[in-house]
């Protein structure tokens, strides 16, 4: 796949504004004129035609009552690298869309259901009924696709999570961070623009470090940056009421909350330091502000903050280069005999002794950070050199024991 020809019913092209270098096209195409060809590597979430939403979208397809289904349906988000207008008449506008061959960055991004419903079932519509969807093309030679990703695919489902807000069970979350100066700033429902952290990216960490689900590395916790609406999922599934807590994970995680905060910070932070400690241990030179899909402000006006305390920083890095190193650190959150969870070391003093081979570990991998994000044996080679880093503490400090007996 490279460049794709066909034809649209309307055609709108915008510019951002907040990035002049991007181009935005709305278009409206029949459905027995979409391509079929259409890369869906790209989209973080594969499409599961078995379930229930899925099989509501077939029925909007081939459904003779519904006929609105480009004003009902979100429709389908599209990366590319450009887009040209062929040919116009007065039924159709030919394009040819450009895709490149980088399947990681150009594609469907969003809407992979509804393209896989159309696609597989628009041989079911009767012939005398046409419809259309909405295609979002954003089009760009440098576009950051992981944070379009990311943002596009964080809802789970919205009534979920506003009528768990509704029934107070994020109430022990709350408590737990009422004091940190970002609490105010928390969104527990959905879309408050005057807050700027949805709920879902407290529960990420939370899920990180779920020791009851992934208590080694036999097990990673990779769908914490891939598919962020299975982590609501799993809070939900494991809410109890909150005067029977004993067995929920959420509730022993909830205190270090605080702690995760500054831990995945930290790494936001100290990650450029500590690729140019690797790089110089190398003879290389290191050019962090050069790495696919960092953004630094010495190339622009414009400021970075950390994820959650909003603290200003020179790079913006994407999440998924740091969630496979903050996921390692679920090595040191040991659980005694009842359950209760603690740190067997301090997770600053572990970051300052392994976060160089983690650096170098993470990037030595890759520098798509999509693909990083989603790396399961990255995720495991990471959480062993903690591991291992734990493990030699512990000896060293049962030696110093021993000697002083």
């Amino acid at each position: 796949m490279t460049k794709i020809k066909f034809k649209v019913k309307q055609l709108i092209e915008t510019n951002s504004p907040s990035n002049p270098d991007i181009n935005i096209y709305y278009a409206w195409i029949n459905f027995r004129d979409l391509p079929k060809n259409i890369s869906l590597e790209v989209n973080p979430r594969k499409p599961k035609m078995n379930t229930s939403v899925a099989r509501q979208i077939i029925n909007a397809v081939i459904s003779e009552e519904i006929t609105e289904f480009d004003v009902n349906n979100r429709g389908i988000v599209i990366t590319a690298k450009s887009l040209s207008q062929l040919s116009e008449t007065d039924d159709d506008i030919n394009i040819e869309i450009d895709f490149g061959s980088d399947l990681n960055a150009y594609g469907i991004l969003d809407g992979g259901h509804t393209y896989t419903a159309i696609i597989n079932y628009v041989e079911n519509l009767p012939t005398a009924i046409d419809k259309f969807v909405r295609l979002e093309i954003i089009i760009g030679e440098n576009i950051d696709v992981t944070s379009i990703a990311d943002a596009r695919n964080t809802s789970s489902s919205v009534s979920d999570i506003a009528l768990f807000e509704l029934d107070d069970k994020f109430g022990f979350v709350k408590k737990v961070i009422d004091s940190e100066s970002y609490a105010h700033n928390v969104d527990y429902k959905d879309n408050d623009v005057e807050k700027s952290i949805p709920i879902a990216e407290i529960l990420k960490l939370m899920f990180t470090f779920n020791t009851k689900r992934f208590p080694d590395d036999s097990s990673v916790p990779t769908v914490a940056y891939a598919a962020k609406a299975s982590i609501f999922k799993d809070y939900q599934k494991n809410y109890i009421n909150f005067s029977e807590t004993n067995d929920n994970i959420y509730v022993k995680l909830a205190p270090f909350i605080p702690d995760f905060v500054e831990l995945y910070e930290l790494i936001e932070k100290d990650l450029p330091n500590k690729y140019q400690e690797y790089k110089s241990e190398e003879g290389k030179t290191a050019r962090f502000g050069g790495i696919r899909g960092v953004a630094t402000n010495n190339r622009t006006e414009k400021k970075y903050f950390t994820n959650y305390t909003k603290e200003e920083i020179d790079y913006q890095i994407p999440t998924g280069y740091i969630m496979p190193i903050f996921g390692a650190f679920r090595s040191l959150l040991v659980s005694d005999s009842n359950g209760n969870l603690s740190w067997s070391i301090d997770f600053r003093k572990a970051w300052e002794e392994t976060g160089v081979r983690l650096t170098q570990n993470t990037f030595d991998t890759g520098t798509n950070p999509q693909l990083i994000g989603k790396n399961k044996p990255l995720w495991q080679s990471n959480y062993r050199i903690v591991d291992s880093y734990r493990k030699d503490q512990e000896l060293i400090e049962l030696r110093k024991r021993l000697s002083e007996k």
